[in-house]
């Protein structure tokens, strides 16, 4: 993530000049969804966009990173603030370079799987609570289908809101939390999010009705990740004011009506404080 900036952008640009690149180069990102974000960004503004695919190594970038568009990097704080929104041509999925992934990538990984199946697919969640990250670790077949149903899930809600004016909003469920959390405290994106995930069902109690954050939580630490944390929450707001979904003092908050059942809803950063402060 240190590596997911402007400098490095401009080094890669100047590779790129000083090889020759034209408007018939392919620029290949091999790797997790820092390389792929950092890829595709590059590929759209170098001579005002460039042919480009993307070869997931990680299992956060198969079932997410790699997927739908969305390419980057950050500024200070605060996560793809600057970026661009343009289709890979090419994705080449090979889960044998999972095998080298350290556990908590695949930590990493399971978080946004999790995040699909709360948001989309009861029959999914109700799989996950039934298995544990093992299972898929040691069984091919059953991780295959898992990444399979997981991209298929997400190209089919990019290629119904490309550029996320509704359906794909809700994918940024726990993001907007999380991702105030990844960037100010350093941690993994996946760690981020289940914090952010966990937060945003306690808000959908409060807000929506939500009755089964317990659950969700619960599925989060049988995939060995984090529920409970302390932060500074000044600090947090700071960054989730600059969030892309927000609107003068409020933002689009994404909750959980029920499992499979995501919402967004508008509130003031000021009831969002108050709530969240209130979990702390």
């Amino acid at each position: 993530e240190a590596y997911k900036i402007q400098p490095t952008v401009d080094a890669v640009i100047q590779q790129l000049v000083n090889m020759k690149a034209d408007r018939h180069t392919w620029l290949v990102g091999v790797g997790g969804g820092v390389i792929t974000d950092l890829t595709g960004y590059i590929g759209s503004i170098y001579m005002r966009g460039i042919n480009v695919g993307f070869v997931p190594t990680t299992l956060l970038a198969m079932v997410d990173a790699a997927i739908g568009g969305k390419n980057g990097v950050d500024h200070g704080t605060i996560k793809n603030l600057v970026g661009t929104i343009r289709q890979p041509a090419f994705l080449l999925y090979d889960t044998s370079f999972l095998k080298t992934l350290p556990d908590s990538e695949w930590r990493n990984g399971f978080a946004e799987i999790i995040k699909h199946a709360v948001c989309f697919k009861p029959v999914l969640f109700r799989e996950l609570e039934k298995n544990q990250l093992n299972f898929y670790r040691s069984n091919k077949q059953a991780l295959a289908a898992l990444i399979e149903k997981n991209a298929m899930l997400k190209f089919k809600v990019v290629q119904a809101d490309e550029k996320e004016q509704g359906l794909r909003s809700l994918l940024n469920f726990g993001h907007t939390l999380g991702h105030a959390i990844e960037m100010i405290y350093e941690v993994s994106h996946g760690e981020a999010i289940s914090l952010g995930m966990v937060a945003a069902a306690r808000l959908s109690a409060k807000l929506s009705g939500f009755k089964e954050a317990d659950r969700l939580q619960q599925v989060l630490a049988t995939y060995g990740l984090p529920t409970l944390a302390n932060y500074d929450l000044e600090k947090l707001m700071q960054s989730m004011e600059m969030d892309k979904k927000k609107a003068g003092k409020t933002i689009r908050y994404i909750l959980l009506k029920q499992i499979g059942s995501a919402v967004p809803q508008l509130h003031s950063f000021a009831v969002i404080k108050k709530l969240l402060n209130q979990q702390l």
